[in-house]
């Protein structure tokens, strides 16, 4: 509620009656008309550096327009009055009035839907004094956490005689104090979801009521558990933490950091999640907030970053692959699947693959990968440490040379510790997984247990103490090659989410922008299916997009934003291309520069 705020103070022209709920670019190149909505997690940022070539350009949103969750809009777009953009498209011109477009790049499809009702709700403020008020709540958990943590420490605190021995006995305690600190955590966010689910009903509501702040604040706290509590993502508890939260999970099902309303979610029997999928969540349009229930099925397969409006089914043994929508329900056939945005059907042979290891593994395996993750454990540790002696560096700086000197040497204090964390985290991937090498692992392997064992200290040490703040960097660069990545020189990469690094080649002057996977993975019927991902010299993956295992982008060829990159696919050098799937890119529209 306070977002169109925040905008105007970033230098944004925002109309009245705007639901903006994803972030206002830097720039401040950003006209919001009166009445318009934007639904989460669209990019406005209005710039992306193709090669040498910075594009960058104002975005325009039209009164009464909505753009879909996890849209793109370019430099120089516009979309008309009372337009609407389908979730997942990428809008790099104009998009004309009163119409639906979807896609990417976006194309019209139908006319707009509109709003729910024509009778758009009245705004109170009494109402966006409640969405402050959550918010301020939500990102209070943490920190009642880290005091709950704190606690535990304070008794054996009391009697240290210097800080040296204050920052040695907190390191002692370091354990209990984690484990108070999680478990506090982790109660307050299931707590507080599950109060928020509490007379939440399908249908659509005033953004400003009761049912509407529930909805989005359910999604904002799932949205930051997924950082706080990664280690209970991707791995054998997610599906328990799920029903935790109230969604409705079969057995045997594998989860990684999906998104949700588990108050509306159903997850059948053997079911697969990837990372960063939405199972859900909620559109805007007219002052309305839509919910509806959405259906996972038996032995279903959604690809990391796909996506399944409210309402929507996918039926069993089906499948929605990397960066792609679910069809709609009465399009939506068991065994099928659906690739892009919006989808199309993809034929996709079974891959043959040992049960026990898959779908149905013996005890042996269960314990065996237990105990695998109970070792996230240490990345948690580790990082507290980190934050630890951060802590006792600078108390020691202030108690000695002063306030003044704490203060100018804390940069320092903070680069210091990212060093630190890009270190430890380098030496448990190669630790754990060594080089690795093109092959295939079943889910219930201990390659795949190990390797996600290393993908969390990225996530849980290296991302908030280093590689968040490093992207774009050449530092950045040497802490990839240091993982096995091969970088060339004068390389542009605005991501860390490069997952088996042994695999992926960046070579001289490749451009990889913001929001990007370099996916040198699939785990298609819980296989995972490894290979290599190489940008020659001078190409351009765009921002937002997807390059798949055994992929090649040519020589000063560029892939457009919201892009996917097929598994096998080859872009010739030179070339333009655009789409998920890509395609030529032969109507491209001008850029701001």
């Amino acid at each position: 509620a306070l977002m169109p705020t925040y905008a105007r103070a970033l230098g944004a022209r925002v109309g009245q009656d705007v639901d903006l709920h994803s972030l206002p670019p830097v720039t401040g190149l950003l006209t919001l008309g009166d009445g318009c909505a934007v639904e989460p997690e669209v990019d406005l940022t209005g710039h992306w550096l193709d090669g040498d070539v910075l594009h960058i350009g104002a975005v325009q949103v039209r009164g009464g327009a909505r753009v879909g969750t996890r849209s793109t809009l370019g430099p120089g777009a516009v979309i008309g009055r009372g337009a609407e953009v389908a979730p997942g498209s990428a809008v790099l011109g104009k998009v004309t009035k009163n119409q639906f477009w979807s896609g990417s790049p976006a194309e019209p499809i139908t006319d707009a839907r509109g709003p729910w009702s024509t009778e758009r709700p009245p705004r109170r403020r009494r109402w966006t004094v409640a969405y402050a008020a959550i918010s301020v709540v939500i990102s209070l958990l943490p920190l009642a956490a880290a005091l709950a943590g704190a606690a535990a420490l304070l008794p054996a605190l009391r009697t240290s005689t210097s800080v040296s021995d204050a920052a040695a006995t907190a390191l002692l305690l370091l354990v209990p104090a984690a484990l108070v600190a999680g478990v506090t955590l982790t109660v307050l966010v299931a707590v507080l979801v599950r109060l928020l689910g509490w007379g939440l009903g399908a249908g659509y509501h005033p953004v400003h009521s009761r049912q509407g702040l529930q909805a989005w604040a359910t999604m904002r706290v799932l949205d930051e558990a997924r950082t706080w509590l990664f280690p209970l993502y991707a791995s054998s508890l997610t599906p328990m933490w799920l029903r935790v939260l109230g969604a409705r999970v079969g057995r045997e099902v594998e989860a990684s950091t999906v998104l949700l309303i588990p108050k509306l979610t159903t997850v059948n029997d053997q079911s697969f999640l990837a990372d960063d999928t939405l199972i859900g969540s909620y559109e805007l349009g007219g002052g309305w907030l839509r919910v509806e229930r959405v259906k996972i099925g038996k032995r279903a397969f959604v690809g990391n970053s796909g996506m399944a409006a409210p309402g929507r089914k996918v039926p069993k043994q089906s499948l929605v692959a990397v960066l792609s929508a679910a069809p709609r329900r009465k399009s939506a056939k068991a065994g099928s699947s659906w690739l892009g945005s919006p989808p199309v059907t993809l034929r996709r042979p079974a891959q043959e693959s040992d049960d026990s290891r898959t779908y149905r593994p013996p005890a042996r395996l269960r314990v065996a990968r237990g105990l695998v993750e109970c070792c996230r454990f240490l990345a948690v540790l580790v990082s507290l440490a980190i934050a630890l002696g951060v802590v006792a560096a600078l108390v020691a700086l202030v108690s000695g040379p002063g306030l003044l000197v704490a203060a100018l040497l804390s940069g320092l204090v903070l680069m210091a510790a990212g060093a630190v964390a890009a270190l430890v985290t380098t030496g448990v991937k190669w630790l754990l997984v060594g080089r690795i090498a093109v092959a295939d692992h079943p889910l219930w392997s201990s390659f795949v247990w190990r390797n996600e064992l290393a993908d969390n200290f990225v996530e849980v040490v290296a991302a908030p103490w280093f590689a968040r703040a490093a992207q774009g960097t050449a530092v950045l660069n040497v802490w990839l090659r240091s993982l096995g990545v091969k970088v060339g020189r004068g390389v542009w990469c605005e991501t860390y989410w490069l997952p088996e690094a042994d695999l992926v080649e960046l070579r001289e002057g490749a451009t990889v922008n913001q929001g990007c996977v370099v996916q040198t993975h699939l785990f298609h019927d819980r296989v995972l299916s490894m290979d290599t991902v190489v940008l020659k010299r001078g190409s351009t993956l765009g921002p937002n997009s997807v390059i798949l295992p055994a992929s090649t982008i040519g020589r000063h060829a560029t892939v457009g934003p919201v892009s996917l990159v097929m598994r096998g696919e080859s872009v010739p050098d030179k070339t333009r291309w655009i789409g998920n799937p890509i395609g030529p890119w032969a109507d491209e529209p001008g850029t701001g520069t």
